[in-house]
C-alpha cells in the first residue's frame, strides 16, 4: 500500500469525530491492503475520486495520513 501523506491546514478533531458509512469502507478496503486503483474499481469512481476521499477522511480526524487514518478506525473498532 503507498502512503498517501496530506499536509493541510487540518486542525486535530475531537475524539468523538464520526465517520460516515462509506468511509469506513473506504478505510477497511485500504487496511486490507488493496491499492488506490484497486479500491477505485470496487468503488465505480476513479482513483484520483478515491484519494480525495481518503484526504477528506484524514482532515475529518484531524491527522496526515491514510496509515494514521485507518490506525484511528482500527482503534475505535470501527474496521
Amino acid at each position: 500500500m503507498s502512503t498517501l501523506s496530506y499536509q493541510t491546514g487540518r486542525r486535530p478533531q475531537p475524539d468523538n469525530a464520526r465517520l460516515l458509512r462509506d468511509e469506513v469502507h473506504l478505510l477497511s478496503l485500504l487496511a486490507a491492503g488493496l491499492p488506490v486503483e484497486a479500491v477505485a474499481r470496487r468503488l465505480h469512481v476513479c482513483p484520483r475520486t478515491v484519494r480525495r476521499r481518503c484526504r477528506g477522511v484524514c482532515d475529518k480526524i484531524g491527522v496526515s495520513s491514510v496509515i494514521e487514518a485507518v490506525a484511528w478506525a482500527a482503534r475505535r473498532r470501527l474496521i
